[in-house]
This record gives structure tokens, C-alpha cells and sequence, in this order.
């Protein structure tokens, strides 16, 4: 049945669909139930709604007064430019490949379900941190009922394999279809168009096919996927140093149809390891955005790292929430026409720009 939604409500699924931040998408949830069209058509779209607000209200406000926490904290905060989860069938290497990367110390054994519980580290690359969390192995047979929760946060994923385990396609089309089934789409789309089928890493492979195709406008029609998690995943192929024929990466994708871009490298030896940040940092269109206090030079060591497409009043947000709503314009130097343009809230930033606010 048609739903013909409202421009507000377009308007409020929109801003959901861009945040990952808690408390902004459980304003946009409300705005959404509070604008949607009431019939039958909407129905379903409603329960979802309200199923979710539930959710991220009890998120947001931890556990009530009084009570005893149940377990640790599975659902871990953004922290840095984008958060990247860390998923992979069991033996892959995960958590050697995030011990190395973050200096997590995360534990790390020949033996599967060393990890039990989500574990946070930091990856930098030139002035820009990437959140990775490491998660527990999910298989045919297992994954851990929480984990789905764990990953909404997230803004890409790292699938780690090791292709010298028997079974390896296997497992990856299990990991695939047990978190479709929880509304987890571990996509080939990426923002900076990584190319699909690119093995970055070994010598003469070259990129398969062509970039994905732009992402359809929404309509007068509310998306029943909204509650999906999409994230754009990076195949990263592990234990290179015991060999690797690139074929075996491109079968791999051939049998579960995804063209992932893929890296090749060893966590046990370091290789490769040094190309995981720029890849991250090119799929995902992350720029970084100084700032300054008028009649005063810029801030050059501590960027704010927003992704392309995101505006001057995002720039505010970051710098302070609070007030954020009375940013009257900015000056611009970097990609304005001249250095010190004043530009509007939406004025679309890019890498290297420098902002004064003016509030």
C-alpha cells in the first residue's frame, strides 16, 4: 500500500540515516513517528519506529536507578572520525590484526572464541583516528545474540579472512546471511568508490568491474529499510605471508557475489598493514576541517574530521553542541572562491578547509 510520506517526514529520515550519534537519532526516531502518515499502509513502518525509540531510550539513559547491570556494555560509542567493526569466522586472525593496528593487546590464540566481548582501539593515519572494534567470530553454528547491537554504531566493517582455511567461502556467505538476517547488510558500495575487486597488496592484479551505481533518491515512498545497518565492508585477506593466489580472492567473490575492495596483509609480520588507514580514509570520504578565533591563527593539530557531503553547521556540532543553533555564518579559507568567504550553515566543507565561526 502507498504511503506517501510528507516532505517533514523525508526531512527526518534523512538526518537519521546520516547520524550515529545516540541521542541525535532518537530526536530524528521521534520527528519520524510524529510525521509519518497514519494508516494501514504505515503500519508496520510504526511498530519499527517505536520498537527502535524503545531501543536507543534505554541506551541513552543506561541502566535505571538502582538496578544491576545485566553484563559489560556491548554497544560501544563512536569515538574519532568513523567507527569500523572487525568481523570474520573463527582462526581468521582478528584480534592479532587489531592487537597490531591499535595496540589494543587484544588477546589472540591458535584456537577459536578468544573474543568474548567488543574491544575498542584506535587507528591513526595522518591526523585522522579510526575507531575499529573487534568482535567476536560469528559462524554457521554460532554468533553471539548481542553482536547485531554491537555493529549498528558502526560506519564500515573490515571482514578478516584467511583463505587457507578450508571452508573460507563458506563461512563468508554464513557471516553474510546471519546478519542479513538481523538487518546487517555487509555491502560493496563505498562513498569514496574503493574499487570492487582490487587486491591492494600483490603485484598485476587490477581492479573487476565497474564502480557501483549512485544510490537511488528516495521518493513520495517511506523505505521499510531504514532499520537496516548498511556498511561498506573491506575484505581484508590475512596471513599473506603464508602465500596467496589472487584468484582464489576473485573466486571468493564470484561465489558470494560481492565485489569487495580487498587488501592482502600479514598481522603476524606487518605487511600490509601501513595501507589499511589511507584505504579507510579514501572509501569512506573522510576530510579533516581546522579551525580558528578570529584574530587568531588556525588550529593545525587538532582537526575535526567530518565525511564529504557534510556541512559549516556540522563543523559547529562538533566543535560545540550546545550552540550550534545560534551559528549566524563562517569565513572560509581553502576551497572558497577567496580566503576569509563568509558561507552560510550548508555550505559544503572539504578537506584541508579552515573555519571561523561566527555565532
Amino acid at each position: 500500500m502507498p504511503t506517501n510520506v510528507s516532505p517533514e517526514y523525508k526531512k527526518a529520515e534523512a538526518a537519521f540515516r546520516q547520524t550515529r550519534e545516540p541521542t541525535e537519532r532518537l530526536e530524528h526516531l521521534r520527528e519520524m513517528l510524529k510525521t509519518i502518515p497514519k494508516h494501514k499502509g504505515t503500519e508496520h513502518l510504526q511498530a519499527d519506529i517505536k520498537t527502535r525509540i524503545k531501543e536507543l531510550t534505554a541506551e541513552v539513559s543506561g541502566p535505571q536507578k538502582g538496578a544491576a547491570r545485566t553484563g559489560p556494555t556491548r554497544v560501544i560509542r563512536t569515538e574519532g572520525a568513523a567507527q569500523v567493526a572487525l568481523v570474520g569466522p573463527p582462526n581468521a586472525g582478528k584480534s592479532l590484526l587489531h592487537s597490531r593496528l591499535t595496540g589494543s593487546r587484544a588477546e589472540s590464540a591458535p584456537y577459536p572464541h578468544t573474543t568474548n566481548e567488543p574491544l575498542p582501539g584506535m587507528l591513526m593515519h595522518n591526523e585522522v583516528q579510526f575507531q575499529l572494534v573487534d568482535l567476536p567470530p560469528i559462524s554457521a553454528e554460532l554468533m553471539e545474540p548481542w553482536l547485531p547491537n554491537a555493529m549498528q554504531p558502526a560506519h564500515a566493517a573490515l571482514l578478516v579472512i584467511d583463505l587457507h582455511v578450508p571452508g573460507c567461502t563458506e563461512d563468508v556467505i554464513s557471516i553474510r546471511e546471519r546478519l542479513a538476517e538481523k538487518r546487517i547488510i555487509l555491502s560493496d558500495d563505498w562513498r569514496g568508490r574503493l574499487p570492487g575487486g582490487l587486491v591492494e597488496g600483490l603485484p598485476g592484479t587490477e581492479p573487476v568491474g565497474s564502480a557501483p551505481p549512485e544510490p537511488e533518491q528516495p521518493g513520495d515512498e517511506a523505505d521499510e529499510t531504514i532499520f537496516h545497518t548498511v556498511l561498506p565492508t573491506l575484505l581484508v585477506v590475512n596471513k599473506v605471508d603464508l602465500g596467496l593466489d589472487p584468484d582464489e580472492v576473485t573466486a571468493l567473490e564470484e561465489l558470494v557475489e560481492a565485489r569487495y575492495p580487498a587488501i592482502a596483509v600479514s598481522a603476524a609480520t606487518g605487511e600490509g598493514l601501513d595501507r589499511l588507514g589511507s584505504m579507510l580514509r579514501r572509501g569512506l570520504d573522510v576530510v579533516r576541517v581546522y579551525t580558528k578565533v578570529p584574530g587568531k591563527p588556525p588550529d593545525m593539530e587538532r582537526p575535526f574530521t567530518l565525511f564529504r557531503g557534510d556541512r559549516v553547521i556540522d563543523v559547529a556540532r562538533l566543535v560545540h553542541r550546545g550552540r550550534a543553533a545560534g551559528l549566524k555564518f563562517a569565513r572560509i579559507w581553502g576551497s572558497g572562491k577567496f580566503d576569509g568567504q563568509q558561507v552560510g550553515r550548508d555550505y559544503l566543507v572539504e578537506d584541508g578547509d579552515i573555519l571561523e565561526l561566527h555565532m
